[in-house]
């Protein structure tokens, strides 16, 4: 008898394996774990009738407001709903797109309620599949941006320099390189910048990786990765050295401030000579 499996991922990226739910053998079962990270992913396989994942992280002492669900590419044959007042809304309906990004806000700091509802296969028999989906708790002004997958950060007017000096402190990656080349996409407004990077300072996730150079004889790496921003920034390939800033959500990295590495070094060392840096930046 097959039996229903499900991996949960949390922040810190240690796995939780869940198994021995029979699928298909009472379709009045209803999964149900518990989650207290305030991002992650679940991954269900071998779906059965329902799986109820609950949020618990403190909502009421958190600047989480919101909780956004993208789900996975390969998401087909289920619904997703989120629970309110003890009712279930529609959140995601069988056949949506994959790509889009869902965000609801909790009823205050109650916990959060998020269900699964499998739909049958049509011949009857329950076949290895998976299900899924990728989950943030964000602040509700960044949840409002998500819905179009993008990031209140994500501007294409410079940034200040106060903002600047924010920036290298509190974005997900600092990232010193070049822009190897841009590709648009019509349909989501968006613009996908590959850097090649000269260093990398801090990163929170795996955006950024390093790749062996094949041209060389030598074991020569560099680091490679993609940023997204607004098509209607209209960034191009070009020559300079810049400092990429900005902020991860749901696996993709989201163009913040990104000046010319020039520029940054003029704007900090002014800052700090005043003593007006909002962090220290390590400088080559």
């Amino acid at each position: 008898m097959e039996t229903g499996s499900l991996s949960i991922i949390n922040h810190s990226l240690f796995p939780v394996e869940f198994s021995g739910f029979a699928a298909g053998v009472d379709s009045r079962l209803v999964l149900q774990v518990r989650l207290r990270c305030t991002e992650g992913w679940v991954r269900w396989v071998y779906p059965g009738h329902a799986l109820r994942v609950v949020l618990e992280p403190n909502l009421s002492s958190s600047r989480h407001t919101s909780v956004c669900i993208k789900p996975f590419p390969s998401f087909r044959g289920a619904s997703v709903f989120v629970e309110r007042d003890g009712e279930l809304e529609v959140l995601v309906t069988d056949g949506g797109r994959s790509e889009q990004v869902f965000c609801f806000r909790p009823d205050g700091p109650h916990k959060s309620a998020i269900y699964l509802q499998a739909s049958p296969q049509s011949d009857g028999h329950w076949s290895r599949r998976t299900m899924g989906f990728r989950y943030e708790l964000l602040g509700h002004r960044i949840a409002a941006a998500n819905l179009d997958h993008r990031d209140v950060q994500t501007s294409c007017r410079p940034c200040s320099d106060t903002e600047l000096l924010l920036a290298i402190c509190n974005s997900d990656f600092v990232v010193r390189g070049y822009i190897m080349n841009v590709s648009h996409d019509s349909e989501h407004q968006t613009s996908l910048v590959e850097v090649s990077a000269v260093r990398v300072y801090w990163q929170r996730t795996g955006v950024f990786e390093q790749q062996v150079d094949p041209g060389s004889s030598q074991s020569i790496s560099s680091w490679h990765g993609r940023v997204n921003t607004l098509l209607q920034c209209n960034v191009k390939p070009g020559d300079g050295e810049f400092l990429f800033t900005g902020s991860e959500h749901f696996g993709e990295a989201w163009l913040g401030c990104a000046p010319r590495y020039k520029d940054f070094l003029s704007v900090y060392q002014t800052a700090r000579a005043a003593h007006q840096n909002s962090c220290d930046f390590p400088l080559d």
